[in-house]
């Protein structure tokens, strides 16, 4: 039996393959972000037509680097980095000058560098993506390194019996100046950052501009800020020493004085 009884041919025009995605039907869509506006806008702008111009049955997926950053979106959040960053420079802080009241006059100088750090985004238009959140992340440490150098001095006067507030002045007014030097040497150092061009420029800037902005904040303000917060915790953390010690003291004389009777 010929062929030709059982069936007709005629060319037409139809794709190269059909793509499937997870054994299913799919048709790839690639886009790129306009100027001025990230991946994740873009996506989002993406999934918002999508579910407005398309029908229930159908859905979306993502391929590529699309799919990675998804999923990163999905991974621990930033709050929980943030955080933990926190909690093991804390530990650091407090194995390193066996206190558990001197890190807090270190970490309290943090959050001025973060504020500066999102003025900075706020004042050049920009987003707070994982570059910006990067940028955040060695805010931590920077701003930490300031204030070890006037705690640390601080410290060491205020052992050697100088009155408290005397002490916490006198480390301020000694690590001025190396403070400014090597903070605005770091400034100036990442300037090329904030006003990068070319391939990959915007994180680049983004990257610049939080820790220009952070680092400007930390040694403008928080240095002015720190030696106050020295004096408040080391004087609670004096005042509760002191009243345990009297704890210990009046508790055998008090026992003595009851076995007497």
């Amino acid at each position: 039996m010929p062929l030709a009884a059982l069936t007709s041919a005629k060319s037409i025009s139809g794709p190269e393959f059909t793509m499937r995605y997870n054994l299913y039907r799919s048709a790839q869509i690639n886009g790129a972000a306009a100027p001025g506006y990230s991946s994740a806008q873009a996506m989002k702008a993406l999934e918002e037509v999508f579910s407005q111009s398309m029908p229930a049955e159908m859905g979306y997926d993502y391929l590529g680097i699309s799919f990675q950053e998804k999923k990163a979106q999905e991974g621990v959040p930033p709050a929980a980095i943030f955080g933990l960053s926190f909690l093991f420079v804390f530990l650091i802080l407090a194995a390193l000058y066996e206190s558990w009241s001197l890190p807090f006059s270190v970490l309290l100088g943090t959050p001025i560098a973060v504020f500066g750090a999102f003025a900075a985004l706020w004042s050049r238009q920009m987003v707070n993506n994982v570059y910006a959140q990067i940028g955040l992340v060695m805010l931590i440490g920077l701003a930490a390194k300031n204030a070890i150098l006037i705690v640390e001095f601080a410290r060491l006067e205020y052992e050697k019996g100088k009155p408290l507030i005397e002490a916490a002045l006198t480390g301020a007014r000694i690590r001025l100046r190396p403070i400014l030097m090597t903070s605005f040497a770091f400034i100036l150092g990442t300037v090329p950052l904030g006003i990068a061009t070319g391939a990959g420029a915007v994180s680049r800037r983004i990257m610049g501009t939080v820790v220009i902005g952070g680092m400007l904040a930390a040694t403008c303000i928080a240095v002015c800020l720190i030696p106050v917060t020295f004096y408040v915790i080391e004087k609670f953390a004096s005042r509760r020493r002191e009243a345990k010690s009297e704890a210990k003291v009046v508790s055998p004389g008090e026992a003595s004085s009851e076995s007497t009777v």
